[in-house]
């Protein structure tokens, strides 16, 4: 593909990168990823710049008229993909005039969303009963969040938070098993019960621990951030892994995960971020310290219900500890 030919007097076109606000002048030979590696601007791409991948994509903040046309393998990338007119791959862009470009890709935890290398590998499990922890987790202010933002960074932002939730499960031993608009629902103990309660607690403290992390990065990519809340109950449920071909999870069925769900939507209506059903506190033997004693009715469930807020992790040789501490 011939170099495109800077318009004007001789003047070299710039390149400003965001978040850094850095601005680069540019050559007519120099792709936008060569730009900002030459100018040693961190720029995340996996396939050694061969259009293969979209780690490197930028989105065009200004000045989308002034870059070169798509290249053919750009083009089956970004049909593929169904990019945006202003998603390019930084790697096979050029520019004729000045432009701003925004990196959604900034780390190895994109690289590994991107490139789906956190993929799951389900063990087949035949439904059964057992006693499960069960967690449910959503994000505070999720409507305000996807309406601030441009579909494509809400979808990079979801993703890059999924990612993360799905390792402090995976490292606490237990499984994902689905992903509803911000929820997100998991089960611990459907290999060892003994400690289901435990490390579905232990997960929750690590994921707040985990979105403080990631607000660092959101909040001068996008300018936003957001909390979580967490409920975990324990319970009698009917667990196994169900769907066809590629498409399967490990899920469960009962009234626990439905209690689950009663105890994770109540912090919202009394004002905590973390809380468990008392079954699951009995389970704990004070490896969590715990706060309020919250008295409630359940939507649905008869009766009052008592749940516990969970302030963070019992260490054996000191006081409690939370995670983001």
């Amino acid at each position: 593909m011939p170099a495109p030919r800077i318009e004007g007097q001789g003047r070299m076109p710039h390149i400003t990168y965001l978040p850094d606000d850095r601005r680069v002048e540019t050559g007519p030979d120099e792709s936008i990823l060569e730009t900002s590696l030459a100018a040693g601007i961190p720029h995340a791409y996996a396939c050694a710049a061969k259009a293969r991948c979209s780690t490197c994509r930028v989105v065009v903040a200004a000045g989308a008229e002034h870059c070169s046309e798509r290249t053919e393998a750009e083009s089956v990338l970004a049909t593929r993909l169904r990019f945006a007119d202003n998603i390019r791959l930084a790697c096979q862009t050029r520019v004729v005039g000045d432009v701003t470009v925004r990196r959604p890709v900034l780390d190895d935890v994109d690289i590994a969303v991107t490139s789906q290398l956190g993929k799951d590998v389900l063990p087949d499990h035949v439904g059964e009963e057992k006693r499960i922890a069960i967690l449910f987790a959503d994000i505070s202010g999720y409507t305000s969040f996807v309406e601030s933002l441009p579909p494509y960074d809400v979808v990079h932002a979801l993703n890059r938070y999924f990612y993360l939730m799905h390792a402090v499960v995976e490292e606490s031993g237990g499984y994902v098993s689905d992903y509803v608009g911000d929820g997100l629902l998991a089960f611990f103990g459907v290999d060892d019960e003994s400690t289901a309660a435990s490390d579905a607690v232990a997960a929750g403290i690590a994921m707040f621990g985990a979105v403080e992390r990631l607000n660092a990065y959101l909040d001068p990519m996008y300018g936003r951030t957001f909390r979580i809340r967490v409920g975990v109950h324990y319970g009698e449920a009917v667990v196994g892994t169900i769907g066809i071909g590629d498409i399967r999870k490990l899920a469960a069925f009962g009234d626990a995960v439905n209690y689950a769900s009663r105890v994770e939507t109540t912090n919202k209506e009394v004002g905590t971020d973390f809380l468990i059903s008392d079954a699951a506190r009995e389970q704990l033997d004070g490896r969590a310290e715990l706060g309020r004693v919250v008295v409630t009715e359940l939507r649905g469930r008869p009766g009052e219900h008592v749940l516990h807020e969970v302030l963070g992790l019992a260490d054996a040789d000191g006081p409690a500890t939370s995670d983001d501490e």
